[in-house]
């Protein structure tokens, strides 16, 4: 049974430069699961423990069926109130707002083949025989962010600002403007990479 390798497939949305570059990309389905607070908490762990609960889940149940695929990357969109955070941009954000104000939507691809009624049925049982309920949680997610600013960061998250300006810059220079909710993709397990050696994909839709 050949495996499915969503990372392999779509190699340009899981790449980028280290300098800002413009790309664009089309719609695509993700299992998805929103939340908030400190990336550092355990709201933001449960979640990723729960995300990706249901996407094992998702790949055993079609590998019985001899559709087998490798689970990808884990990505994250984040935003903040810009009503309470007014005229706050996403270089100057990660300083000016608190990580518990932060709002998130956690994020793994699926193929394009995985059915909604698959995805909720594969909630409810995880939900079930792991004692996992915030696995109710996971949905099913459609993203078409059209033209985007990317660049890949490497090192530590707290040195993302210094990347963000990169494309803030780079943005402001070919007249683009934000156009969509901030977008990271962790090619790197931050739960056992250095946090030097991190690797990052920071992507912002513009128009």
């Amino acid at each position: 049974m050949e495996k499915l390798d969503l990372t392999k497939k779509y190699k340009s949305y899981y790449s980028a430069k280290t300098k800002p570059e413009l790309t664009e990309f089309g719609e695509l389905p993700y299992i998805s699961i929103a939340g908030k607070g400190d990336p550092s908490g355990p709201a933001f762990a449960d979640r990723v423990q729960a995300l990706y609960s249901v996407a094992y889940a998702i790949k055993f149940h079609y590998k019985g069926e001899g559709k087998d695929f490798a689970v990808p990357k884990l990505e994250g969109q984040w935003w903040f109130d810009h009503e309470q955070y007014t005229g706050i941009g996403m270089a100057e954000a990660p300083k000016a707002v608190p990580r518990s104000e932060w709002l998130f939507r956690l994020l793994l691809m699926i193929p394009s083949y995985v059915s909604e009624q698959v995805i909720e049925a594969m909630t409810g049982s995880v939900a079930a025989k792991k004692a996992l309920p915030m696995a109710k949680e996971v949905q099913f997610f459609s993203l078409h962010e059209g033209k985007c600013v990317q660049l890949l960061h490497v090192g530590p998250f707290d040195r993302e600002p210094e990347s963000l300006q990169m494309i803030a810059d780079f943005s402001r220079e070919q007249h683009l403007q934000q156009n969509g909710l901030h977008h990271e993709i962790y090619l790197s397990d931050f739960r056992k990479t250095a946090p030097e050696k991190l690797k990052t994909i920071l992507r912002e839709p513009v128009k």
